[in-house]
């Protein structure tokens, strides 16, 4: 009996001893495949290839180093982390270089107009120039049609920050077709962001206090919106976003 109970504390201790082992090792592999899957990410493979930015987790924990050459592209690289499987929190000590625009700011305004026509899929191809006078955005360059010269406006015009738009696109049969791709695969993480600093960034969603979620494209908004025709207003700029396949609109509203 004896010499059982022994043989059982020390099956025991060899238990507990291997599973002390296996939890770094479970954990470190989760950190390598956050590192990892943050780099490969569509975002940081397309929009912040030019920046200096370091990432290290540890159990779940990023910490964003480095630095970035627009201010926006903190939000970006922290939005897109904190969406991927394993990630429990983001410090995002990244740092930007130039000088900060202050909020609604000329400046600031034309890095979220840019940003929303990029994400949006029907007007990303727009060979366009932007700038921004006293909140008056003007719009310059080239459409593929006249459907997408006026959704430009549309989307620009309801950019937070915005007071008008003098759209001055041309129309091209050849603008930025040739540079088309086919379908391109957006990872879930990617999308999100995506979505999430879109809504933020047009001022009919930008007070919603709404939750992303992301899985195989299939998008899925909640929380409230201040009436309805807001909620169908977030869905249709969603659907609209690079990679999303579907959307289930859960807002409530309030």
């Amino acid at each position: 009996m004896r010499k059982m109970k022994a043989m059982v504390g020390i099956m025991m201790a060899a238990m507990v001893a291997m599973a002390a082992r296996v939890a770094p090792l479970h954990a470190s592999t989760m950190d390598d495949r956050i590192e990892s899957s943050a780099r490969e990410s569509y975002i940081f493979k397309t929009y912040l290839t030019g920046d200096d930015i370091k990432i290290q987790s540890k159990d779940g924990a990023v910490t964003l180093t480095g630095t970035v050459f627009e201010e926006s592209h903190k939000t970006l690289a922290s939005e897109t982390v904190e969406g991927l499987p394993g990630t429990k929190s983001v410090d995002n000590k990244l740092e930007y270089k130039g000088s900060m625009s202050a909020a609604n700011s000329d400046a600031w305004i034309k890095e979220k107009v840019k940003f929303t026509l990029m994400f949006h899929r029907k007007t990303n191809t727009i060979d366009r120039k932007i700038s921004v006078q006293d909140g008056i955005v003007t719009l310059a360059g080239a459409a593929e049609n006249i459907a997408q010269k006026d959704l430009a406006a549309v989307y620009v015009k309801d950019v937070e920050g915005v007071k008008s738009v003098v759209n001055e696109l041309t129309v091209s049969n050849t603008a930025k077709k040739t540079h088309k791709k086919a379908i391109e695969k957006i990872d879930d993480a990617s999308i999100t962001a995506q979505v999430k600093i879109m809504l933020l960034f047009h001022s009919s969603t930008s007070l919603h206090n709404t939750k992303v979620k992301t899985d195989n494209g299939a998008v899925t908004l909640s929380g409230k919106a201040t009436n309805a025709a807001e909620k169908d207003l977030a869905t249709k700029f969603v659907e609209d976003i690079r990679g999303v396949k579907s959307v289930k609109n859960e807002l409530s509203v309030e």
